[in-house]
């Protein structure tokens, strides 16, 4: 498929601060239609870590999210700093959320997980031979407890829901499948 050409009309943005940077648009598209609503959330991405400790079992995190006001039960995670290479993001969340550390950290895959209306990209990690090193030291609207499981429990847990964040469950997948224990 050839790309087609949408041509940017106007822009401005409605949100800009270190958490969330929000445009709207207007588009032309290639047939003259004009969108003058398009909203893009601009992000440098996040990305998602799948620890794995010694004896084999997962590293997650249940904490409470304000958006949902729900907790959930998920892998560490976090947004990239300004200029942040994603490893060493994922070194960083994956201690400040857990006190874990790691002795392997590889990158094992990227996506997009909305392409439609934001410029984030994800990234995922395995991390092998995870082991606390201190307590967790989380930011200020992180409320979360840390909490272990077997991989065959984690693959139950995505699949029944137990796991319902769309990062977790797309990145506890593809960490499994490279793993080999789909």
């Amino acid at each position: 498929m050839q790309k087609p050409e949408w041509r940017l009309r106007a822009s401005r943005y409605l949100v800009d601060s270190p958490y969330m940077r929000l445009r709207m648009d207007e588009v032309e598209l290639p047939d003259g239609t004009i969108v003058p609503n398009y909203y893009v959330r601009e992000s440098p991405g996040f990305v998602v870590v799948v620890p794995l400790t010694a004896d084999g079992r997962i590293v997650l995190v249940r904490q409470y999210r304000y958006g949902a006001d729900s907790i959930h039960l998920e892998l560490p995670a976090g947004m990239l700093l300004d200029g942040e290479e994603p490893r060493a993001c994922a070194l960083r969340e994956l201690s400040e959320e857990t006190g874990y550390e790691v002795d392997r950290c590889e990158l094992a895959a990227e996506y997009y997980p909305e392409p439609v209306r934001s410029t984030a990209r994800a990234y995922v990690y395995i991390a092998s031979g995870a082991r606390k090193v201190r307590e967790p030291v989380p930011d200020v609207t992180e409320h979360l407890e840390v909490e272990l499981a077997s991989l065959d429990d984690f693959r139950a847990m995505l699949a029944d829901g137990r796991i319902d964040t769309g990062a977790s469950i797309a990145a506890g997948f593809l960490a499994l499948e490279k793993l080999g224990r789909l």
